[in-house]
């Protein structure tokens, strides 16, 4: 291991001299709180600015083997958001949906949008229902899952009013927040 030491130029003689440091046993102080915050969850550190970590993702499994209780927990993880790309990536992409899948087909009459929106409401419930406990103990500043009006009634004012009245009936939890389009037509709707 390699002696630190350090370099200081006198005034009298323009020549630099190495001194080495004092040996102690206790880290500089600089590097010992870095290696405590590092300890500490930095996920759950945020908190103590101000931030919120939301899960930019959902799937079936991460309700089903409680991934999603264990990063509300361990991470500090205070939300979730959904939008029908990353429920088409977990519909995809995985083999969480297979039974649900084949349950559903039995409904031959369902259109796939109803398929779709079965699903992930079923999913949008799991999840508000893990993270309750953030809801209530933020006061309802945290502990949100969002679902999203579908971006075809983007430029439909009432009809995304409407939608959203809809989804937030079926959902049956408080602590759902719906999304909508932020569009011309749209942002008329966020009030109502």
């Amino acid at each position: 291991m390699a002696k630190r030491a350090t370099t200081r130029r006198t005034a009298a003689k323009s020549k630099s001299v190495v001194q080495p440091e004092p040996r102690t046993s206790a880290r500089p102080a600089s590097r010992a709180g870095a290696s405590a915050r590092q300890d500490a969850n930095s996920l759950k550190a945020l908190l103590s600015y101000g931030q919120s970590v939301w899960l930019d993702f959902i799937r079936r499994n991460l309700l089903v083997t409680g991934e999603l209780k264990r990063l509300i927990a361990a991470d500090g993880l205070r939300g979730v958001t959904s939008n029908p790309a990353i429920f088409e990536k977990a519909l995809a992409g995985s083999t969480d949906y297979i039974k649900a899948l084949a349950k559903l087909e039995q409904q031959k009459d369902a259109e796939p949008m109803a398929l779709y929106e079965q699903l992930a409401i079923e999913d949008i419930r799991g999840a508000a229902d893990a993270l309750k406990s953030v809801y209530v103990e933020s006061k309802k500043r945290d502990g949100y899952v969002s679902l999203e009006v579908s971006p075809y009634l983007a430029h439909q004012t009432q009809e995304t009013v409407d939608e959203a009245r809809r989804l937030w009936k079926e959902l049956k939890r408080p602590n759902v927040m719906i999304k909508v389009p932020a569009t011309v037509e749209g942002i008329p709707a966020i009030p109502r």
